[in-house]
Formats: C-alpha cells, structure tokens, sequence
C-alpha cells in the first residue's frame, strides 16, 4: 500500500496541533482521525478538481467599549469587558468618550457603554460631547447596533447614575436594542459591575459569534476590575503619617492642614494630577452613640465578605454610617416598620424625600424611626460599605521620593440640631498623630495631567484646598526644568489667615518658577470677591495665553465655583474674540477636546 503524500505543515499549524494532541482522550482522538481523513480526502480531490473561488475566512466580530469616568472606575470596568472579550475572541476597540468620533456610532454593531454621573446628574468632562451628539439632531437611526449600559452612580445623590440612563434611554430611542437591562451600580460597584461584564460578553458572543473556527486566542492572565497594582482601595497600603501640620492662621473660620505621608516600601508611583484614596475609620463616638440608640451589643459577631467582627469593629471600619441614600433608608423602613417613612419612599414624595435626607444622617433616623428588636447583623444589612476619600496629591513624587502631600480642610458643620463632622477630615484632625499609619492607594487620574510639552503656558485655578494639585503641578515643573509660563489663580475667605502655602508661591514668585498669581480673598472686602472676578480683570492676557497654547486647569467646587469659572471663561472668550456665544461655547469645547482645558471638580 503506497503513502498518500504529506501535506507540509506550517510551524504555527504544527504547534496547534501538538497542542491539540497534548493529553488528548481516546475519544477525541478517534475525532481527530476522522477529522483528518476527510481533510486527506479533500486534498486528493483538490489535486483532480479545478480550483474554484475560496472565501475568505470569516473575520472576528469587533466590539467597541467606550467609556466616561471622571475617577477612574469607569475605565477600569471598561479595560475589565476588554479583557473579557478578547478571551472570548472578539476584537475590541476601547475608546474613552473624549477620544471617540461621534460620527463612527453608526457603525457600530456591538457596543458596550460604562459611564459614571457628576454631581447633579452631569455627564464626565471626557463624556460630554458624545452626551450632547446623541441628544442632538445629527444623531443617526441605529437599528442594527446591540448595546448594554453600566451606570455607576453615588445613590446619595438625587440624580443617581443619571448620565448611564440617558445613554440607555437615548440608544433605544435611536432604535438600539439592548443587549440586556442597564445595570447601575452605587458607590459598592465591583460586584455587579464584574457580572455586567461576564454577562455582556456571553450574551454577545450567543449574538454573533466572535471567531473562526479554527482561530486560537489565549486569555489573558487577569480578567477582573482588580488591576496589576500590588495597592488598591481593596489591599491598601499602611502609610505612615509623618506631618500634620495647621495650615490655616489664628482665627480663621476653616480649619485646613497639611498632611505628609510616608509611602517607603510601598513601590507606589504617581504624577500630578493623581489623587490619594484615603480608607478612614469612622468616630468612634458615633459608633458608639449608633449601638447605643438601637439598644445593640458591640460585641455582637458580625458577618463580613471576608471574615467575621464584633459589631463595633464592622461599625467603625467597615460601613458608611453618615450619608443618606434611598437604599438605606428603603431597608431600614421594612425593620423599623415606619409608615412616614414608607410614605416618604414613595415615587410621588421624591422631593419630599430629598428634603428629609438633605442634613440628616444614619443617626437622626434611628432616633426619629425606632426599629426594636434587631440584631445588628440586621442592621448591617442596611448600609453601604465604608467609601475611601478621594484627595488630590499636592506633592510631586521627583521631588519627594517615597512620599505623599495632602491638603486637608477639617468638616466640620450643625444641621438639624446636630453637630456633624467629615469622615476622614476629621480623623486627621483630631485622632490621628505622626507615627501612626493611614491605609493609602493611588487613584490615576488621566483627565488632569500636565501638558506633554514643557514649554507649553500653564493656567491654574484653585481656590481653597483646590489649589493642592497645583502645588504638585508647580513642584513637578521645576523639577523638569520646563519653560512655559504658569499663572496661578487662588481664592479663599482671608488673607491674613487662609493663604495656603503663602511662601512657596512667593518663594516660586521670586525664582521664576512661577511668573503670575491673582489672588481672591471674598471676605476681606466690603463686596465678596471669588476667583472668577479676577479672571474677569485679567480676560485680555488669559484669553492671549490661551491663544499662545496655554492648558487651563479647574479644582475645587463642582457645584458654585466650577460652574462660575466656566461661564466666566466662556463669557472671557466671547468678548475678547468678539464673537458670537455659540462659538465661545465651541471654542472652550475644542480646548476641552484637545486635553488643553481639564477639571478636578468635586
């Protein structure tokens, strides 16, 4: 019996093949015999046939994953469906929503969306064109594309995760069909956000099926939100507190200081613009007084996700146990059996609701809605898990190896009759000292970076502890030795006693490193004067250093002083182009566009 000829093998089919072979079952292999004689069959039947046409093979179905996030979370639930796809076999296109045409969504066949909510339901800065171009009238008919949305949101907020239900709600309306139900996350979002991710990738795949047959794709290493950082707001780090210095004179009204941290053995990097989060431990007299008013025992064992505490313990580290949100109070009413407060929850009473909540914290329901008769495993139930504080990093790691600067304003406040005090604020005021530790991550923030380009003009403002990024900013630009100017704007209520950092900014003053600074301070007048007015007197050299290149960065205020600075800056570039106020708007969009006007706004 003569040998059929040997068709030559490439290395990659070669390898494929070992690999198909390695460990291979009886059964299997009888397919594979089988498989390969009809592959034999058909090469001698190619060798006597004319040829024909062969097509092509089929190309892997593509998705897009766009995202908008302004801390960060976002992006990371969207670099997590990336990894998930391209396990699966799709290829992906991973765009953030600032860097995306608008123009390409009608293409698009599979589209994923992870979209945070600022504040009162604003879009991100990096979501806001794409936001507006599918609210608009240019927006195409999409019945070909399947969609799914996650939302993340802060429930604590009246407009929560509105910015994802405006994506959701827009994409159907343009004729999208979802791909399944939108999904909207709170401030706890690694769990759902990680089976929105599983779920959308299979529901794709059982839509069109994402590769050959004979492709062969590995998956990566890590699939989850949990990113290759060895720190994280899950495993941070203990750093040790080394400074903790009053910041803010006698007799000011605030109470602001400056907090050095030690980051040694920790390996951690970060550049301006990047935030610290901060996992604080709650007063230990709210604790107290919580346990008290329930009528609990702090001893209680309760369960964690990871581990059992006393009930004192899980109270003052492992649940938020201030802010209101509609979750909480939704949960507390069915132990506290409360009629009012199952009225208030009502969809009609959403106002009513918002005024209740606005003040008030966990403490003050509890007192007002007695629920007898829990245990606090029940109670626990009830809360969210204790957030980390997000603070802007206002020291440039060239310049301080190993370490981390934070500008920190102590919370202090009395509504409805009670004093009230910040979280994390407060623990740095007043129950932590140098040498104790402080578990710390970094958050990256790529949407408020230094220019590339170091000769690039810099414009800061900053009012009140805003101005701790530009701190960093100024550090970091001496360091590197950069030539573009900067100009630094900075408000806050007195000079006398709320000029943070005064002799630095002189001393940069003085060297050169910093060329101009325009100070605000509102009440040290007869009439409040806020950054914005300082702009406004300086409009004709701020609009020429933007025409000469200059980036401009906002901090601070999200709610009064970001809005204001960004009707001021509109209102600058109407007046000094002498232009119409659409094309103000569209000139101050482009520098947004172009990474050249960016904002930390909280």
């Amino acid at each position: 019996m003569m040998r059929e000829q040997m068709v030559p093998l490439t290395q990659q089919q070669t390898e494929l093949l070992l690999q198909l072979v390695d460990g291979i079952s009886a059964e299997q292999l009888t397919w594979v015999k089988g498989y390969l004689a009809g592959v034999s069959a058909a090469v001698r039947n190619a060798e006597t046939t004319p040829a024909m046409p062969v097509a092509a093979a089929a190309e892997p179905s593509r998705i897009t994953i766009l995202y908008g996030s302004q801390t960060g979370h976002a992006a990371a639930v969207a670099e997590a469906a990336k990894s998930k796809a391209v396990a699966a076999g799709f290829k992906v296109d991973l765009y953030a929503m600032g860097d995306y045409k608008p123009a390409r969504l009608k293409n698009e066949k599979l589209l994923l969306i992870a979209v945070s909510t600022q504040g009162e339901g604003e879009p991100p800065d990096e979501a806001l064109e794409l936001h507006e171009f599918i609210h608009g009238g240019s927006a195409p008919r999409l019945e070909d594309t399947r969609y799914a949305v996650l939302a993340l949101g802060d429930s604590s907020y009246a407009q929560f995760c509105k910015c994802g239900r405006d994506f959701d709600e827009k994409l159907a309306a343009l004729g999208a069909q979802p791909l399944r139900p939108r999904v909207d996350c709170d401030v706890d979002f690694e769990t759902d956000a990680e089976a929105w991710v599983a779920d959308v990738v299979r529901l794709a795949t059982e839509t069109q099926a994402p590769v050959a047959a004979t492709e062969v794709r590995l998956a990566p290493a890590a699939t989850t939100l949990q990113k290759a950082a060895t720190w994280s707001r899950s495993k941070p780090f203990a750093a040790t507190l080394i400074e903790n210095i009053k910041l803010s004179g006698r007799g000011s009204a605030k109470e602001v200081r400056h907090i050095e941290l030690s980051l040694e053995g920790s390996g951690i990097h970060y550049e301006p613009g990047d935030s610290l989060g901060v996992v604080p431990q709650n007063d230990p007299e709210l604790v107290a007084e919580l346990i008290a008013a329930l009528d609990l025992d702090p001893g209680e064992t309760v369960a964690l996700k990871d581990g059992t505490a006393t009930l004192e313990q899980a109270l003052s580290r492992e649940y938020e146990i201030t802010t209101l949100s509609r979750p909480f109070l939704t949960k507390y009413a069915a132990l506290a059996d409360a009629g009012e407060l199952d009225k208030l929850l009502l969809p009609e009473n959403e106002s009513a609701l918002r005024s209740f909540m606005d003040g008030r914290e966990v403490i003050d329901v509890i007192i007002r809605f007695p629920a007898s008769g829990i245990s606090g495993a029940e109670f626990v139930q009830t809360l969210r898990r204790l957030q980390p504080r997000l603070y802007s990093i206002a020291s440039s790691g060239k310049v301080n190896p190993d370490m981390a600067h934070l500008t920190v304003a102590a919370v202090r406040y009395a509504t409805h009759g009670r004093s009230r005090k910040g979280v994390a604020s407060m623990q740095f005021s007043e129950r932590i000292a140098a040498g104790d530790q402080v578990p710390v991550y970094v958050e990256h923030n790529r949407n408020f970076k230094l220019p590339a380009d170091t000769a690039a003009p810099v414009i800061m403002i900053g009012p009140g502890t805003g101005v701790a990024p530009f701190r960093a900013f100024i550090e970091e630009r001496e360091a590197v030795g950069a030539t573009g100017d900067n100009w630094l704007f900075f408000g806050d209520q007195h000079f006398r006693t709320d000029f943070l950092y005064q002799r630095e900014w002189q001393r940069y003053l003085k060297n050169s490193v910093l060329n101009r600074i325009d100070v605000a301070f509102s009440r040290d007048g007869r009439s409040k004067t806020y950054v914005q007015h300082r702009m406004l007197e300086r409009s004709r050299d701020l609009y020429a250093w933007l025409q000469d290149g200059a980036h401009l960065y906002v901090c601070g205020d999200a709610d009064h002083m970001a809005r204001d600075v960004h009707a001021t800056l509109t209102g600058i570039v109407q007046s000094e182009a002498g232009c119409s106020a659409e094309a103000a708007t569209e000139y101050v969009r482009n520098l947004q566009r172009e990474k050249r006007y960016q904002r930390d706004v909280y």
